[in-house]
């Protein structure tokens, strides 16, 4: 750990986010699908009140006794304050526009009695993350509407997600990772505002005006096998582009996946994603929603971040195509029990690919599940659409710029000489 403290306002400048803690699983009844309303419900199978009185969630005991599946004790890797900042000295950051960063907040009224903050002016409240409130907000500067996320500074300092961690960090790594992504169906980061001097903490992220993959077809019927094929392309292009760049998601699920007014699907809420060291994506805490939770990390231990993101996947495709959870409990440990043990069932009927592909991501061993590149290359996931087309992102264009010029001036070299 870097043992220097930091402001909130150094650490935002400087994409911190802290070493990843165990998170521990308390004992949590789980609310049942029916009556989520049309979409699968973003409080399912989280506690009732997350906070206990000291303000913990988490059971320091448990990170003592972790383990890997060897034995060993997992080696130190470096924090995510080193790799994000190895990142932009090494010009992996993938924008050509940087996110805009505010340190004063204005909180006033317009004409009309409607709340402001700097140039936005409040419309609504649209939603709620892990730790505050999502607001509809309207510039008055270029008219377009923005989702706001709303954070207290004090509170988040207060909660605590780890033994080492509290929830500020989770913020901090969100809004790190953030800065660094740029991609068609990635929801974008546009600016972070915070005043030193206040309480008050914003993410400005662009507003997608349109829906959750699965509003409007709650269970038991899925949304259509040629919509599912769409929105799962979108899905996997944009996840595919976050392993590119060493990011884990960790929470994959419909809740975070949201449709555009022309059918596009932008994966959102990175409060829980994670960044690693090269291919090395080993993790220890999975903070993500019990029910898309991978049977490795099910079991306490050491998990790959990339094959956890690859089954919510698949829990995702599952509930998509068939309007239920694939494995769903009475309780949080009967949940987590069948997702270990319990045979994958797949109803009569269904398209022999979509089967394969389902039983391919959904496979309980890490070791034999399918990867993201065999996923944008299945047949069922092709279809008549063709292949998922590579996307060609800043930071690789500037490397291969770089090279280019570089090649360029090795010839020149040569010629002179």
């Amino acid at each position: 750990m870097v043992s220097k403290s930091f402001s909130v306002t150094d650490l935002t400048e400087m994409g911190c986010c802290s070493c990843f803690g165990f998170l521990s699983k308390p004992q949590r009844s789980l609310r049942s699908l029916r009556g989520s309303g049309s979409r699968f419900s973003q409080e399912l199978l989280l506690p009732d009140n997350q906070e206990d009185t000291d303000g913990f969630i988490y059971n320091g005991e448990v990170a003592s006794m972790l383990r890997r599946r060897d034995g060993k004790v997992p080696r130190r890797n470096k924090s995510s304050e080193e790799l994000l900042l190895l990142r932009a000295q090494s010009g992996m950051i993938c924008r050509e526009v940087p996110v805009k960063e505010t340190r004063h907040v204005t909180r006033t009224e317009d004409e009309n009695g409607n709340k402001m903050v700097n140039e936005y002016v409040r419309e609504c409240k649209i939603g709620s993350g892990s730790y505050g409130k999502v607001v509809l907000y309207r510039s008055t500067l270029d008219g377009k509407p923005y989702a706001i996320k709303a954070f207290h500074k004090s509170h988040l300092l207060k909660l605590r997600v780890a033994p080492s961690e509290t929830a500020m960090t989770d913020v901090l790594r969100e809004v790190s990772i953030m800065k660094m992504l740029d991609h068609p169906n990635i929801v974008n980061l546009v600016e972070v505002i915070d005043d030193p001097s206040t309480d008050h903490f914003y993410m400005v992220l662009e507003y997608v005006e349109g829906k959750w993959v699965c509003e409007g077809s709650g269970p038991p019927g899925g949304i259509g096998e040629s919509t599912v094929r769409r929105y799962l392309r979108d899905i996997v292009a944009g996840l595919m582009y976050l392993h590119a760049h060493n990011i884990v998601h960790g929470d994959i699920k419909p809740d975070n996946l949201l449709v555009t007014s022309t059918g596009s699907v932008k994966i959102g809420d990175f409060s829980v994603s994670q960044v690693f060291e090269d291919d090395n994506d080993e993790l220890r805490r999975s903070p993500g929603t019990p029910v898309f939770t991978a049977p490795e990390c099910c079991l306490g231990l050491t998990y790959h971040g990339k094959a956890a993101d690859t089954w919510a996947l698949g829990v995702t495709l599952y509930c998509l195509v068939l309007g239920k959870y694939p494995f769903l409990g009475d309780t949080l440990q009967d949940t987590y029990d069948k997702i270990v043990n319990k045979p994958l069932y797949i109803p009569e009927g269904i398209n022999p690919e979509l089967k394969y592909l389902l039983e391919s991501l959904l496979c309980k061993d890490p070791k034999k599940r399918i990867v993201l590149e065999a996923v944008a290359a299945h047949p069922w996931v092709v279809g008549a659409g063709g292949p998922i087309p590579e996307y060609l992102c800043w930071c690789k264009r500037k490397s291969f710029q770089g090279t280019e010029s570089t090649q360029n001036g090795k010839d020149a070299n040569a010629t002179v000489y």
